[in-house]
């Protein structure tokens, strides 16, 4: 078992391949995301993140990389989606994913509190596993390091309702990240070229997280498609 710098040292300078596809896409399947990652692995990605217990459990047959794992789901009357409850956590703690993944945005959770509120509690609960604040803004990023988070990604720029429409990835963000918060600093959002790749590690990252460019056929098609429109 690594210990955590270990981990991070591990993940430095690397690419991890984000492989999910929601109940509504045409790859949904724990069995093609195994796949999927499987091909990402072969390809050179140094680490998968998957959503779902289903997908994770599929992927660890044949992917020997860290996992960054979530679990998605949408509950009523909240906009906090990605992990979004202590229910998702224990499920990703018992199955063993290296990293947890939550929504580390200030809005309200599905169970009435703030993330200020709810990660001490789960922090002390977990004492041993290590989680990434999926953030939207500088503001968020602040907060999870000094809520002790261990890794802090840009995931949620762009997705929220107050940086709807933001260009993505955003460097300026990021750059501000890497200068202000000593913790690995994760980009996540709007990577879809290598020219993308390499912008934001030229900025310090410490890793970033692809997906949709690789592993969303139906997306990336829209892509080629508008172009041509």
């Amino acid at each position: 078992m690594k210990t955590p710098d270990q981990l991070f040292e591990q993940l430095k300078g690397k690419l991890i391949v984000s492989c999910q596809a929601l109940p509504d896409e045409p790859l949904h399947s724990p069995f093609i995301m195994g796949r999927m990652a499987y091909a990402a692995m072969l390809g050179g990605a140094s680490g998968i993140r998957a959503n779902s217990v289903e997908d994770i459990r599929e992927i660890k047959k044949t992917v020997d990389l860290p996992i960054i794992g979530i679990i998605k789901r949408v509950y009523e009357g909240s906009e906090v989606f990605i992990t979004p409850t202590l229910g998702e956590i224990e499920l990703l703690y018992q199955e063993g994913v290296d990293i947890i993944a939550i929504d580390a945005t200030t809005r309200v959770r599905p169970d009435g509190k703030t993330i200020n509120e709810i990660f001490p509690i789960i922090k002390e609960k977990y004492t041993n596993q290590l989680f990434m604040a999926d953030c939207s803004n500088y503001e968020d990023a602040k907060l999870a390091y000094e809520l002790g988070f261990d890794c802090i990604g840009t995931t949620l720029r762009g997705y929220t309702r107050d940086t709807r429409g933001q260009n993505l990835p955003d460097v300026h963000l990021i750059e501000r990240l890497v200068k202000d918060i000593p913790l690995p600093i994760i980009a996540e959002g709007g990577i879809w070229s290598p020219e993308d790749l390499k912008a934001v590690f030229d900025r310090g990252i410490h890793m970033a997280v692809v997906g949709s460019a690789i592993t969303r056929p139906m997306e990336i098609t829209k892509r080629f498609v508008n172009a041509i429109s």
